[in-house]
Order: structure tokens, then sequence, then C-alpha cells
């Protein structure tokens, strides 16, 4: 048995403001950061490994040294239970600046409001009205 499952983000170089906003965003702590130093495989003070929480889930995230031809894509996303409309606002201004609306928000049957964004680092959120 697995001792722990973490879900793993991998970017090029925008690891660290990447986890800063989610941190920010969805009440989170940053628990562990790992950066690349002088003369390592990936440019000086990205991420080599860094480790938080938000809404008590671990994720970790690093910032690729080789650039790769794949991206993140919509089919595994972050699934994100809100608390009120508010919060499901906010969430979607935020996380759809400079990204994509697959779903706007709205009343799709299965929920009274369900909204699905990729941000502008290409990872995929569904936010849903709890």
């Amino acid at each position: 048995m697995p001792r722990s499952v973490v879900t793993q983000l991998m970017f090029e170089g925008k690891a660290e403001e990447a986890m800063t906003l989610y941190v920010a965003l969805f009440g989170g702590s940053v628990t562990a950061v790992e950066k690349y130093g002088p003369g390592g495989p990936g440019p000086e003070g990205t991420i080599t490994r860094a480790e938080f929480t938000i809404a008590g889930h671990r994720l970790a995230c690093i910032d690729s040294p080789a650039p790769h031809a794949f991206t993140f894509t919509p089919s595994a996303s972050l699934f994100v239970e809100c608390a009120d409309e508010a919060e499901l606002d906010k969430a979607f201004a935020t996380l759809s600046e400079g990204g994509a609306v697959m779903m706007p928000p709205n009343n799709y049957g299965f929920s009274t409001k369900f909204t699905w964004v990729s941000d502008r680092f290409g990872v995929s959120w569904q936010l849903n009205l709890a």
C-alpha cells in the first residue's frame, strides 16, 4: 500500500507563481520548497519540488528543466466544492483570467451553479456550488 498520494503539477518556469495563486485563492499553505541552484539542471531559482495544500488537499509542483511537447489536459482536473456563490464567483474570475472557459457558470441540472475553466497555466478546474 502506498504511504500517500499527492497531485503533482509540472510547469515550465511558472510553478511558484501558480502555487502562490492557488494557496492565496483557496486558503492553504506552502509546506516545502526546493529550488534549483547555480549549475543545476533547471534555471536557478525555479522549483525543483514544492509541496502545498489547498482546502486540505496535498499537491506538489515542479518546474521541468526539460522542455516538453505536452501540457495539462482538461480530462484531469481539480474539482472544488465551493462553500457559497461568492466563493465560486471569485474563484471563477481569478482562474479564468488569462485562461479559457470550457463551461461558463450556470445551472446545468446536476448543480445549481457549476463552471469548468483552464487557468493561465493550463491547469483545469471544475468549480461547483455545494
